[in-house]
């Protein structure tokens, strides 16, 4: 999603002195990352580049979130608010985002920690990136290195025989059991989905094309 030429129009840059707030979420998730300012050349090279670029009011220059840290983040969505004074920014962070090196600039709760639901679905995504991590610099004694150096046929191998155990876990055993090996399905089909460079976030946007188009409301 990306502004349109009459949402582009309707930006205050005035109120703000030629600048306007910019919200990063994780568009992954919606945990929000960051609070950035953008003035129109910001916004154009974000738009243009599809890597959040900010205005800094310290050094008075355009800055690329990452340029230094390598911790970029990659542009998903783009929307204004109704008053057209504030941006709200979906990205995908390539690594912490603040420069404390915390997951983000309001800090960096554990997942060990008491969480809701969202927090405990985002994990996936974390998961997600620790397979990458795993796979760019494979470590030794590392499963999921191993897997993935055993070729797309043992990866696809993997998840069948996981799914067969969900199945059977679901006639024949208890909640604890079916859980379990879900949680294995889960993990090895992550990795085969890295292994082709497609991610869990492209099946669960085929899934709500599906329900948009089966609903009728496209």
């Amino acid at each position: 999603m990306s502004l349109t030429p009459s949402e582009l129009a309707r930006i205050d840059w005035d109120k703000g002195g030629g600048l306007v707030p910019a919200i990063v979420q994780d568009a992954r998730n919606g945990a929000v990352l960051m609070l950035g300012y953008m003035n129109r050349e910001a916004l154009q090279t974000t738009l243009e580049t599809r890597h959040v670029n900010f205005y800094s009011r310290s050094r008075q220059r355009l800055w690329r979130k990452g340029e230094t840290s390598g911790n970029e983040l990659e542009l998903r969505t783009i929307r204004l608010d109704c008053d057209g004074d504030t941006l709200l920014l979906g990205a995908i962070p390539s690594g912490p985002v603040c420069h404390t090196g915390t997951a983000t600039c309001f800090g960096n709760a554990s997942i060990s920690d008491p969480a809701p639901a969202e927090a405990r679905l985002a994990f996936i995504g974390e998961l997600e990136r620790i397979i990458a991590q795993r796979i760019a610099a494979p470590a030794e004694g590392s499963y999921t290195a191993r897997l993935y150096q055993g070729g797309i046929k043992r990866m696809a191998q993997k998840v069948g025989e996981e799914a067969l155990e969900v199945a059977l876990a679901a006639c024949t055993e208890g909640d604890a059991a079916l859980l379990g090996e879900c949680g294995d399905l889960i993990y090895h089909l992550l990795v085969l989905l890295r292994a082709r460079g497609l991610s869990l976030e492209q099946v669960a946007e085929l899934l709500r094309e599906r329900h948009l188009a089966a609903s009728g409301t496209r």
